[in-house]
C-alpha cells in the first residue's frame, strides 16, 4: 500500500519520469525512469531495484544514448 512520504496521501500512479543527477560536478539526465507518483502532490519515488540500476548507470556502467546542451541560469 502506498503512502506518500511528503503529504501522506494514499493514491498513486505509475509513470515514466526523468531526473537530473549531479555526479562528480557534472550533470546527467536519466530519462524514462519507472516511478510511483503521488496523485496529490506529485512526489516521485523509485523502487530499490530502480535506484540501484540508476546508480550503476550514472557511474559509468552504461553508455549514454545521447548528449544534449544545457542552458544554465543563476537565480541571484
Amino acid at each position: 500500500m502506498f503512502t506518500c512520504s511528503v503529504c501522506g496521501a494514499g493514491d498513486s500512479r505509475e509513470e515514466l519520469v526523468e531526473e537530473v543527477f549531479r555526479i562528480d560536478g557534472k550533470y546527467v539526465l536519466v530519462d524514462r525512469i519507472p516511478a510511483t507518483v503521488c496523485v496529490r502532490c506529485g512526489e516521485e519515488s523509485f523502487s530499490r531495484e530502480t535506484t540501484e540500476r540508476i546508480r550503476l548507470m550514472v557511474h559509468g556502467r552504461t553508455e549514454p544514448t545521447k548528449s544534449i546542451a544545457l542552458k544554465v541560469f543563476e537565480f541571484a
